[in-house]
């Protein structure tokens, strides 16, 4: 059985800052948690250890880039015990940004991010339609980002 970290308030905290801002400096961060940066370093290096903190991610806006489509897609099994092999097929396809196997009316849910409506048209039609496996898909196209928020893991004042 694999150890596990007890995490502590402070812990939490660092983990709640660095999800809001990851470029926060070690420095910063201790003088705002009223410990020293060394602290912070070897608290994340541990949750690292740990697995928790899987690492860092650029967060950019994805249509400034000229991906002009999100689309999410709920996808069919002809049984379940596929998913392993075509989530490792689906892990190919460069436009698939989230995979999810979930309960309910779909096997998979996965988000599609695409230039043009012509590239998420051969995603659907070229690439998920030649894996094994998928029984059928259904396609929901996003008009519009809502929101996009960290979960709350620092426990409130």
């Amino acid at each position: 059985m694999a150890a596990k970290l007890n995490l502590d308030k402070l812990d939490l905290q660092i983990i709640q800052a660095m999800m809001e801002n990851a470029e926060i400096s070690y420095a910063e961060l201790g003088k705002q948690l009223f410990v020293s940066g060394g602290t912070i370093h070897v608290r994340i290096k541990k949750m690292q250890e740990f697995g928790i903190v899987k690492g860092t991610r650029l967060n950019v806006d994805l249509k400034l880039l000229g991906y002009d489509i999100t689309a999410f897609v709920g996808i069919y099994l002809e049984k379940s015990s596929l998913y392993d092999a075509v989530a490792k097929e689906l892990m190919k396809i460069p436009q698939i940004i989230r995979l999810n196997y979930i309960t309910g009316n779909y096997s998979m849910f996965i988000e599609v991010v695409c230039k043009d409506i012509t590239q998420l048209r051969f995603v659907l039609h070229d690439e998920l339609q030649k894996i094994k496996g998928i029984e059928r898909t259904e396609t929901f196209i996003s008009l519009e980002e809502g929101f996009n928020r960290i979960v709350p893991v620092a426990p409130e004042h």
